[in-house]
């Protein structure tokens, strides 16, 4: 289940996820929970059990 949450963020700052966004093909939401996931992964925080959204439903499609 997804929750929905307010983030404040300095107006150049979302800029540039807008920019990354963009040039990756993301929303500006996928592109802010790539950076996430990512920076779990690094932390060693992420779940090993956790799939980032999109990629279970691709991986279920390549099974068909």
């Amino acid at each position: 289940m997804r929750k929905s949450f307010v983030l404040r963020i300095d107006p150049e700052k979302l800029e540039a996820v807008e920019k990354w966004a963009a040039d990756e093909f993301r929303s500006i939401n996928g592109q802010l929970e790539w950076i996430i996931d990512q920076a779990l992964k690094k932390a060693g925080r992420a779940k090993k059990s956790y799939k980032p959204s999109g990629e279970e439903d691709m991986n279920n499609a390549n099974d068909s």
